[in-house]
């Protein structure tokens, strides 16, 4: 455990001061004029006196305590990893069309896709991994990086559509995916790209983006996923229901496959679910190079847990001075 600001424990002596002047002024204060009868001195001090003379000095200075320590705000580290591995850096890009709704790839390809991709992830060490899709347009949800729950994370948000533009733009895909590999010092680098449908739309021809990418020694493992044939897609209805209808097989297998080749990559066509993990675990396989990693530190702040303490303290005090140490004046 660490404290980010170890400062705030100088407080600590204006605690015990403000409990040192309440003591103080306490005891100056204990006056009691009147009943005079001599019976009720006789009594002595019993343990409730006592609570009720100790009890708000102890809580109220032990809730300042937790407060103060609260201000310090400890940290919980860990976990931390630094140096240099063997890794390569991957920048998944996957297709979020409207079409990868289809249900010819159970129960359908955006979640095949999802699924593979991430147990793609769950079986990487040391490789950065980043994430893109792209329907008519591109959008970046995760950089290159080693935090894999977080990268899960984003992959579990794709749904079809969620670029809220129509089309397939598979070279704007691979742009972007590319932008986001130019500052790697990595050996191998290398984009999976997946989709289900040809280049209809987009500021950048995909064979240029994959001279782009060859350019810079990155290779492009493209995935086509969907079966060959017509298949039903759900698509939402005017009055609010939702309806299937037919489309036809739209993969553009020639161009996937030139765009693989021009960067030293290969082309895998899936139909199911099964070749879809096939195709991950062949990737998987990939020669790694030496890459630095930066430091990575996990830190989890525990500054509530005091806080929800000093609260609970001062709220018991309250309650027993309402009730079992309730007192007059």
């Amino acid at each position: 455990m660490i404290f980010v600001h170890p400062w705030a424990f100088a407080l600590l002596a204006l605690v015990v001061l403000s409990l040192a002047l309440a003591y103080y002024f306490q005891n100056l204060n204990q006056v009691l004029p009147f009943p005079a009868n001599s019976q009720f001195w006789k009594q002595g001090k019993t343990l409730k006196t006592w609570a009720g003379q100790w009890t708000p000095l102890i809580s109220r200075g032990l809730a300042l305590c937790l407060i103060v320590f609260s201000l310090a705000r400890p940290q919980k580290i860990s976990s931390a990893l630094k140096g240099f591995g063997e890794g390569i850096d991957i920048m998944l890009a996957i297709d979020s069309s409207l079409s990868m709704s289809s249900i010819d790839i159970k129960p359908n390809r955006i979640t095949a896709a999802k699924e593979a991709a991430i147990n793609f992830v769950l079986g990487r060490v040391q490789d950065r991994v980043g994430l893109v899709t792209f329907g008519g347009a591109p959008e970046l949800l995760c950089p290159l990086t080693l935090d894999y729950n977080a990268l899960i994370s984003q992959i579990k948000t794709l749904y079809p559509g969620i670029t809220q533009s129509d089309g397939t733009a598979i070279g704007d895909g691979i742009v972007s995916a590319l932008n986001h590999l130019k500052q790697s010092h990595a050996k191998t680098k290398i984009i999976i790209l997946l989709t289900d449908g040809r280049s209809n739309t987009g500021t950048v021809d995909p064979v240029t983006a994959a001279r782009a990418a060859a350019s810079m020694g990155v290779k492009i493992y493209a995935i086509g996923t969907a079966r060959h044939g017509s298949t039903l897609m759900p698509v939402r209805d005017p009055s609010g229901g939702q309806v299937m209808v037919r489309i036809d097989d739209d993969i553009d297998d020639a161009l996937l496959t030139q765009i693989a080749q021009m960067t030293n990559g290969r082309y895998f066509r899936v139909t199911n679910r099964n070749e879809l993990k096939e195709v991950y675990r062949t990737i998987n396989q990939l020669q790694k190079s030496k890459v630095k990693i930066p430091p990575i530190i996990m830190r989890a702040d525990m500054y509530r847990i005091p806080v929800l303490i000093a609260s609970l303290i001062l709220l018991l005090e309250i309650l027993l001075a309402n009730t079992w140490l309730l007192r007059w004046p």
